[in-house]
């Protein structure tokens, strides 16, 4: 009894590890390029090289404004995951402009986490409030906005106090203390944040 329950843990445990393991990145935000630049600090640092290079940046919009033809996009870039989505929580490593074709309503973007992948266009001087600041400028071919979604995660729970140690050919069961008893107990529970398409 006692090897079946932990045998159920351990394999809840393994799917689990598993299905975390098969993280893709979304179809509107692949690209064409197997390694577009996503290093926003390195490609501040000399932007003049990566111009024309294939990119893909996400985090926080920060502003959305309307422009002729075009939806602009302020974000404030955060680090990506191997499904390409923003590091919850990451310090933002820097802010840039990405260049939507078309009517994007604000409503549906502003304050939001998304993902932007597309062609590095150069630098533009803006403002971060009276600072003046240089943006990474980018022509998006695909986006993806996230939800943030949250789970309660559970602790482990203890067995039983007594478990049943079965027979064998040479003696007979008998009730012995579950050496298990009282790990995790009275752990709290955790909610996990985290992003999803």
């Amino acid at each position: 009894m006692r090897y079946a329950v932990i045998g159920q843990r351990a394999a809840l445990m393994l799917a689990t590890v598993l299905l975390a393991g098969c993280v893709t990145v979304p179809d509107a935000i692949k690209g064409h390029s197997a390694t577009p630049q996503d290093d926003l600090v390195r490609v501040m640092n000399a932007p003049q090289l990566y111009v024309g290079q294939e990119s893909r940046f996400g985090g926080k919009v920060v502003k959305v404004s309307n422009l002729n033809g075009k939806t602009r996009l302020e974000i404030a870039a955060q680090p990506l995951d191997e499904g390409a989505r923003p590091t919850l929580g990451a310090a933002s490593n820097g802010r840039l402009y990405a260049d939507i074709n078309g009517f994007v309503d604000p409503v549906d973007v502003n304050q939001q986490m998304v993902t932007v992948v597309g062609t590095i266009r150069g630098t533009e001087k803006g403002q971060i409030g009276e600072a003046s600041y240089n943006y990474l400028v980018i022509d998006v071919s695909g986006y993806q906005r996230w939800r943030v979604s949250q789970q309660v995660v559970m602790p482990p729970q203890p067995m039983d106090p007594w478990i049943w140690y079965g027979p064998t050919r040479h003696r007979h069961g008998y009730w012995g203390p579950n050496p298990w008893y009282g790990f995790n107990m009275g752990a709290p529970a955790q909610v996990q944040t985290f992003l999803t398409e």
